[in-house]
């Protein structure tokens, strides 16, 4: 079999993994705060469960990423997908009628702080995820196999609530049930399907040879910003900062320009997601093979600039929906364009250190975006999240200027076998 159809085989099993597991986060999440709520919890405590996850997704990335350059990222996938399902059974038995008749409130609550935590921890395997596509795709076709796995994901984003919703329906502590049943199958799918991406040779190799410290690599990015992949990290993290930032306003934003209500949202949701999922699967392909990398990259910050400054400008629903579309757009080009750069410029021993330093501080971006926008929004006025995520964008653009493409692109390793334990 060709290097190609191996590499295509690999990405369509890494595709239904990343897959299946967010459809078992969506499950629970969206009732989170409805279960919270029940057993007396705080908007603020709701919030702070929320936040859980991202904290321990922050700390853990870019634990994760280098143990995967040691010991291979198929065991770390699986240990991820593992975690999950512990993660999905806390939050069942901390909704299950037992729970509820045996504990206290604070003792259930505490057991939902905890499950958010838990499933942070494993669902900090992003990172691990791009260095996988680092080592399995070539150079050439990375920031279309990353579309693709971001795809795989915003489908996940799509059906995980429904599936949720339905299982409420059995109670309590059936989404929680289904969602730890569709991780463990997914975790049988991976042992039997996702091969491993790296030889034996690279992994004794990234264990050998002397690097940086984690806390040193992140100091790294801040210092000396200038070097590509720093500049690069930075590429990705501001505009997700400002991104993340639209995201925590805009049903706020909505309500109070043009009446949306929690009936209504939805649908708007649905149809940015449609939009994304449609882009990262069928157009950001091509338009990388004509723009390549770094023209895409420049071309979706250029559409972050225009959408975060004219959905202001809308006088209408329909108006504001059509610069809307702008946003998924540009994040569809430019994340994937440039996660696949980061994986290019990164030394190949610490490609998935890497990439986890890159989650990390996207973890960072994430959590900072709706912080300072809900501030804007209450001290400033509504549409100035809008203007401040636009100048970030635009001031982006200005650090992406100076970058140039890789001089030499490296192959992708050979594979590994499909089926049992990664050699």
């Amino acid at each position: 079999m060709s290097p190609e159809r191996v590499s295509l085989a690999r990405l369509w099993a890494l595709m239904a993994t990343v897959f299946v597991d967010m459809v078992g986060f969506l499950i629970v999440l969206p009732l989170l705060p409805f279960y919270a709520t029940r057993l007396g919890a705080s908007a603020f405590l709701v919030g702070a469960m929320v936040s859980a996850f991202a904290v321990a997704q922050l700390a853990t990335s870019p634990i994760w990423g280098r143990f995967s350059d040691r010991m291979g990222r198929r065991p770390m996938l699986m240990l991820g997908l593992a975690i999950s399902v512990a993660a999905h059974l806390l939050f069942a038995f901390a909704c299950s009628d037992f729970a509820m008749g045996h504990l206290s409130s604070v003792q259930t609550l505490g057991i939902l702080f905890l499950s958010r935590l838990v499933q942070g921890a494993g669902g900090a395997t992003t990172g691990v995820v791009q260095a996988y596509v680092g080592d399995a795709v070539v150079p050439e076709e990375r920031a279309k196999a990353l579309g693709w796995i971001t795809a795989a994901t915003s489908a996940g984003v799509m059906i995980g609530p429904a599936i949720g919703s339905l299982a409420s329906t059995l109670g309590p502590a059936a989404p929680g049930l289904v969602a730890a049943g569709l991780c463990a199958l997914n975790l049988a799918f991976a042992w039997r399907w996702l091969p491993e991406s790296t030889s034996h040779e690279e992994r004794a190799d990234a264990a050998t040879k002397k690097r940086a410290s984690l806390r040193r690599q992140m100091v790294e990015v801040a210092l000396h910003p200038a070097r590509p992949v720093a500049r690069l990290i930075w590429v990705y993290a501001v505009p997700m900062m400002a991104f993340m930032a639209m995201n925590g306003i805009l049903a706020l934003y909505l309500q109070e320009r043009f009446a949306f209500t929690e009936k209504t949202i939805g649908y708007l949701y649905t149809f940015v997601g449609t939009v994304s999922l449609v882009m990262r699967s069928l157009i950001l392909g091509p338009a990388v093979r004509r723009l390549g990398e770094l023209g895409a990259m420049r071309a979706g910050l250029w559409s972050l600039v225009v959408g975060f400054g004219a959905m202001p400008l809308a006088g209408s629903t329909p108006a504001f929906v059509l610069i809307l579309v702008l946003v998924p757009v540009g994040t569809a080009l430019l994340f994937p364009a440039t996660t696949s750069l980061v994986s290019r410029f990164a030394a190949r021993h610490e490609l998935g250190a890497t990439m986890g330093v890159q989650q990390a501080y996207g973890g960072v971006a994430r959590l900072a975006g709706p912080l300072w926008a809900g501030a804007a929004f209450q001290l400033l006025g509504p549409a100035s999240p809008f203007w401040i995520s636009g100048v970030l964008a635009l001031g982006t653009l200005a650090v992406a200027a100076g970058l140039h493409p890789p001089e030499r692109a490296e192959p992708a390793s050979a594979p590994a076998p499909a089926g049992g334990p990664a050699a």
